[in-house]
C-alpha cells in the first residue's frame, strides 16, 4: 500500500514536472502575482538606488517577462483565440457553401450550353428534316417558294399588259381602217392614250388589271377551306373571269366587225362571234393566263406558309438562343461575384490563421501590473533612499516620466485592450 502511494506520488511529481518543462506555468491568483510584480519593483529599485535608467531598463525586463508569461500561457492564448476561431470556423464553413452554389451554377452553365449547341444544329436541321421536330412543313419549301415567285413576276406583267390594251382598246379605242386584231389587242401606246383622253380613261386600264389579280385573291382564300360554299364561290369567281375576258374580246370584234362590215353584213352578235377565232384567242390569251397565275399565286402562298412554319421553328429557336446566353451572361457574372467572395473570405482566413498562430499580449492587463512594479521601485525610493525630501521627489518625478514613456511604448495608454504579435508563417 505505501509502495503504490510512493509510486503515485512519484508520478504526479513527475506529470508536474513535465508541464514545467514544455513550458506551462501554474496561473497564479491576481493579487499574489500583483504582489509579485510590486516586491519585484521594490527590489530593483533597491538595488539600483532608484535610478531612472536603471528603471527604464528593468521595465524593459518586466515586460519581456510578461509578455513571456502570457505567451506560455496557453489557457489565456485560446481564451483569447475563441473569438478568431469561431470566425475561422464561420468563414470555412461560408466557404464550404458558396463552393457548392459555385458548382451548381458552373453545372448550370455547361447545360445551358449545351442546349446552345443543341439549337444550333436544329436550326440547320430543321429546313431538311421539319417532321423530326414536329413541324408539319414540306422539305424544301424555300426553293420552290422562289421559284414561284421568279415565274409569277412575268406572269404579272404579261396580265398587266394584256389588260391594260385589251381594256383600253374594248372601251376607249377608235378603230381605224387597216388595224389588225393584234393591233387592237396589243397597243404599245395603251397607257399613255388612255390617260390623254382623260383620267377616268386612265384609271379604269390602271386599275383594271389589279381587279383580276383581286379575284385571284380571293380564289386562294376560299380555296384554303374545302367547303361545298367556298367550292362555289371559287367556280362563281372563275365564271366571273371568263365572262369579262368574253366582254371584252366581243367588244374588241365587234368594233373590228363594224370596219368592215357592208349594207348587207348582218348586225354583229354571239354566234358571229363564236366563229371567230380572234374572239376566242383574247378569251384564251387572258383567261387561260389568268388561271395559270391564279395557280402560281395560290401555290406561292401556300409554299410560303410552309416556309412560315419552318421560319417561326427556326426564330423560336434563335430567339431561345438569345435568351440563353443572357442567362449564362447572369450566371457567369454570379461566377464572378462568388469567386472574388470566395477569394476575399480565403484572405480573412489566412489572417485569421496568422492570428491564431500568433501571441496575444493583454497590455491594458500589463499597465495593471507594470503600476504594480512603480509602486514598489517608488516605495524602495521613499524607504530606502537617503537624502533630502526634494531630492527624493525629484528622483520621483523623473522616474515617473520614465515610466510614463514606457507605458506609451507598449501601447498600454491606448483604447485596445490587447496586443497581438502575428505569426510569420
Amino acid at each position: 500500500m505505501i509502495k503504490k502511494l510512493k509510486d503515485l506520488v512519484k508520478t504526479k511529481t513527475e506529470e508536474k514536472s513535465n508541464e514545467l518543462d514544455s513550458g506551462r506555468v501554474i496561473q497564479l491568483d491576481e493579487r499574489e502575482r500583483k504582489q509579485t510584480y510590486h516586491e519585484a519593483g521594490f527590489r530593483d529599485s533597491t538595488r539600483n538606488f532608484g535610478d531612472k535608467i536603471a528603471l527604464n531598463i528593468c521595465l524593459q525586463a518586466i515586460y519581456a517577462k510578461f509578455q513571456n508569461e502570457e505567451k506560455i500561457n496557453k489557457t489565456k492564448q485560446n481564451e483569447y483565440n475563441e473569438p478568431y476561431l469561431s470566425e475561422k470556423s464561420e468563414k470555412e464553413t461560408e466557404i464550404k457553401t458558396k463552393s457548392v452554389v459555385f458548382d451548381n451554377i458552373s453545372e448550370k452553365i455547361e447545360k445551358r450550353k449545351k442546349g446552345i449547341e443543341n439549337l444550333k444544329h436544329e436550326i440547320a436541321d430543321i429546313p431538311n428534316n421539319p417532321e423530326k421536330y414536329g413541324i408539319d412543313a414540306k422539305k424544301g419549301a424555300s426553293l420552290k417558294f422562289w421559284i414561284g415567285i421568279i415565274l409569277i413576276v412575268p406572269i404579272s406583267i404579261y396580265l398587266i399588259t394584256f389588260y391594260v390594251s385589251t381594256s383600253y382598246s374594248a372601251f376607249f379605242k377608235q378603230f381605224e381602217i387597216g388595224d389588225g386584231v393584234m393591233q387592237s389587242i396589243l397597243d404599245a401606246n395603251a397607257f399613255t392614250k388612255a390617260w390623254s383622253d382623260g383620267p377616268l380613261e386612265g384609271l379604269f386600264v390602271t386599275f383594271i388589271p389589279f381587279v383580276f389579280m383581286g379575284l385571284g385573291f380571293l380564289i386562294h382564300m376560299f380555296g384554303e377551306v374545302k367547303n361545298t360554299s367556298n367550292t362555289l364561290k371559287v367556280i362563281s369567281l372563275f365564271i366571273v373571269t371568263f365572262v369579262f375576258d368574253a366582254i371584252l374580246a366581243y367588244q374588241i370584234e365587234n368594233n373590228l366587225y363594224d370596219l368592215s362590215k357592208s349594207i348587207s353584213s348582218p348586225e354583229f352578235s354571239l354566234p358571229i362571234a363564236f366563229q371567230k377565232v380572234a374572239f376566242w384567242g383574247i378569251i384564251f390569251a387572258g383567261f387561260i393566263v389568268y388561271v395559270i397565275w391564279g395557280l402560281v399565286f395560290d401555290f406561292i402562298l401556300k409554299e410560303h406558309k410552309e416556309k412560315d412554319k419552318i421560319k417561326m421553328a427556326i426564330d423560336a429557336r434563335v430567339n431561345k438562343i438569345k435568351i440563353e446566353k443572357e442567362n449564362i451572361d447572369g450566371l457567369e457574372h454570379k461566377l464572378h461575384d462568388i469567386k472574388e467572395d470566395i477569394e476575399t473570405i480565403k484572405g480573412r482566413i489566412e489572417e485569421l490563421k496568422r492570428l491564431i498562430n500568433g501571441v496575444i499580449i493583454p497590455v491594458k492587463e500589463y499597465h495593471l501590473y507594470a503600476s504594480e512594479y512603480m509602486q514598489g521601485w517608488i516605495t524602495s525610493i521613499n524607504q530606502n533612499l537617503h537624502g533630502s525630501f526634494t531630492k527624493k521627489q525629484d528622483l520621483i518625478h523623473e522616474c515617473n516620466e520614465t515610466y510614463k514613456t514606457h507605458i506609451i511604448e507598449v501601447g498600454s495608454n491606448n483604447e485596445y485592450q490587447n496586443k497581438i504579435f502575428l505569426s510569420q508563417s
